[in-house]
């Protein structure tokens, strides 16, 4: 039964919704709409011209209506008087088949037709910086090794309690928070679930987080490498398979090396299959190949692959199988977007499963040290442009993921790559001024 947003507002004491959807950028758009309207909206959506927002549209296309999935309302922990709602996209009343949100929730079903249902946890890193985006907000925050420095996340603890209150009082499950490995960088965690709740609840992360920084009179971003020497921002992804009740995981197999059945090696075969491609999804700005094709950061490691292999329990590597029934790709960063990223992972996982694909031996080195011994592993793209064409010669992920979305995809994704080669930098001055 469909929730009713006009009762919600009158026993939350709602005042406004906002009606959001997240673009092919990872554009978080909203309309403040006051509750005595929500009855409409929720029937009809909230209207927005597409061509404002990133997607390929121009400013002659109709109307685009946000229509608001009342499954997903979240009343805002910080301000009672607002609830939040992310909102499936429509046009001339058909879904907009490039819209991320509706990319994804194609492919559930598509997975759920398979008799499989996706689970994914997310772990997305982010910087407290100062308001200006400068440096990092904590002055004191200098270590050489700053990951889990108590001292350092103590000094940020009226920031990282209060986001992490607000999850728990959510029901999300949050279970811990750390300074992670740049100075200034942390995590949050919170249980896994469905890939359309993970989107939904990774998308309004970022939102609360942001939010509650600004409150603090600071800044947070998930850019994927803000500061040269820093480990970036990574955003990796826990996946899991189950059968459509939920109740067994497809993956697990304890008698299986790593505790992965066969099936799960299907999956990963088709995550190891399409990876190069997956970059241009899950690497989506010219930043992000600043974090995965990085040097030696000041901590030792960037935590980040550039490589196409996997591994047990091992950190240096594209994939890693931390414990039996489960996998974690470490490729995205935290520029990804949130409904995309798990959109991807189920095109080319159900394509591994399809074709039984074969995810090739592991490797048990230490690949920033002995990277070069691995002979035949595919290096990951240097930059966005290579991933684009890796994107685009891949016909059979482009299709899983929808023709229509791809080609809008990579249309405006090419428009900002263009963008970049023609902005010049101090870069370019320093280097050639004198040449």
């Amino acid at each position: 039964m469909t929730l009713d947003l006009a009762a919600f507002a009158k026993d939350k004491g709602i005042k406004y919704f906002m009606i959001s959807y997240t673009d092919l950028f990872s554009g978080q758009r909203a309309k403040l709409v006051p509750a005595q309207a929500i009855a409409g909206m929720q029937e009809d959506g909230a209207g927005f011209a597409g061509f404002a927002t990133w997607l390929d549209m121009t400013p002659a296309h109709p109307d685009l209506f946000a229509v608001p999935d009342a499954s997903s309302v979240i009343q805002l922990p910080w301000k009672r008087d607002v609830a939040w709602v992310a909102a499936d996209c429509m046009m001339e009343d058909k879904l907009v088949a490039q819209a991320p949100r509706n990319v994804l929730k194609k492919l559930v079903k598509e997975a759920e037709a398979a008799g499989k249902r996706v689970k994914t946890g997310v772990e997305a890193e982010f910087f407290l910086i100062t308001a200006d985006g400068a440096k990092i907000s904590d002055e004191y925050d200098t270590a050489e090794k700053p990951c889990y420095d108590q001292q350092a996340v103590m000094r940020r603890y009226d920031v990282i309690s209060e986001i992490c209150d607000y999850m728990l009082e959510l029901g999300w499950g949050a279970y811990q928070n750390d300074h992670e490995d740049a100075n200034g960088q942390f995590e949050m965690n919170w249980e896994f679930d469905d890939t359309l709740k993970t989107a939904d609840k990774h998308s309004f992360f970022k939102f609360m987080v942001k939010s509650i920084a600004e409150k603090h009179g600071l800044r947070a971003t998930f850019m994927p490498k803000p500061f040269k020497g820093l480990t970036g921002n990574g955003c990796h992804c826990h996946i899991s398979v189950w059968d459509n009740d939920g109740r067994i995981n497809v993956f697990a197999d304890r008698e299986a090396q790593f505790g992965l059945s066969a099936e799960g090696r299907h999956f990963l075969g088709g995550i190891m299959k399409h990876a190069s491609s997956l970059a241009a999804i899950t690497n989506p700005t010219v930043n992000s190949y600043k974090r995965i094709n990085a040097p030696r950061t000041t901590s030792g490691a960037t935590w980040s692959p550039n490589t196409v292999t996997w591994t047990g329990n091992n950190r240096t590597h594209m994939v890693r199988v931390p414990g039996p029934g489960r996998f974690e790709l470490r490729l995205p960063d935290g520029a990804v977007n949130p409904y995309l990223l798990q959109a991807v992972i189920i095109a080319a996982g159900l394509d591994g499963l399809r074709s039984r694909a074969d995810p090739g031996p592991h490797h048990d080195i230490d690949m920033y040290a002995q990277g070069h011994l691995v002979k035949n592993a595919p290096r990951l793209p240097l930059n966005l442009l290579d991933a684009l064409r890796a994107y685009d010669e891949d016909e059979g992920l482009k299709q899983a993921i929808g023709s229509e979305f791809s080609e809008a995809y990579l249309k405006l994704k090419h428009q900002e790559w263009n963008a970049y080669c023609s902005h010049f930098t101090q870069w370019e001055r320093d280097s050639t001024l004198d040449i």
